[in-house]
């Protein structure tokens, strides 16, 4: 059996799985076990699309529930800021980068349960926020792309 490992989220970050959790335990299953209903008064399940697709959909969500239930259950919550400190890149911070261009971004690092790319929430697991975790204001760091390694330089923690 694998060890569980901590998960660091943001109260934020937490709130939206427990209410993702509450919804797959209190509406989702309901759905699926009627669409599995469904599926077997249509008669012969051996040979059912709906069938078969109802219960790799029930799978999921019993799959994604237990993860949920992991997650939680092993997380500590860390503010925002990433407790205020300043001074390093960690996980709760928000970091303005420059990439070798002169373009500026802005990322928040998060554990991989609330990194979502399209809100600049990275993982710190991922090749770039690993990169990143534990620099200071003015370092430079490094993340390998196809494209080759890449450069990028911290302007700002917050």
């Amino acid at each position: 059996m694998s060890e569980v490992k901590t998960i660091h989220l943001t109260a934020a970050g937490k709130q939206k799985l427990e209410e993702e959790l509450l919804v797959l335990r209190t509406v989702r299953r309901q759905e699926v076990a009627d669409r599995i209903q469904q599926a077997k008064a249509y008669g012969d399940i051996s040979e059912s699309g709906e069938y078969e697709d109802a219960k790799n959909e029930q799978a999921w969500t019993e799959g994604r529930i237990r993860e949920l239930e992991q997650w939680l259950t092993h997380a500590v919550i860390i503010p925002d800021n990433g407790n205020g400190d300043k001074s390093l890149v960690r996980i709760g911070t928000r970091v303005t980068i420059r990439d070798e261009s002169g373009d500026k971004e802005i990322y928040q690092l998060v554990s991989s349960p609330e990194a979502k790319s399209s809100e600049n929430k990275i993982s710190n697991e991922s090749p770039f926020g690993a990169a990143m975790l534990g620099k200071r204001k003015g370092d430079k760091f490094f993340v390998d792309a196809p494209a080759g390694k890449l450069a990028f330089t911290i302007i700002s923690i917050e």
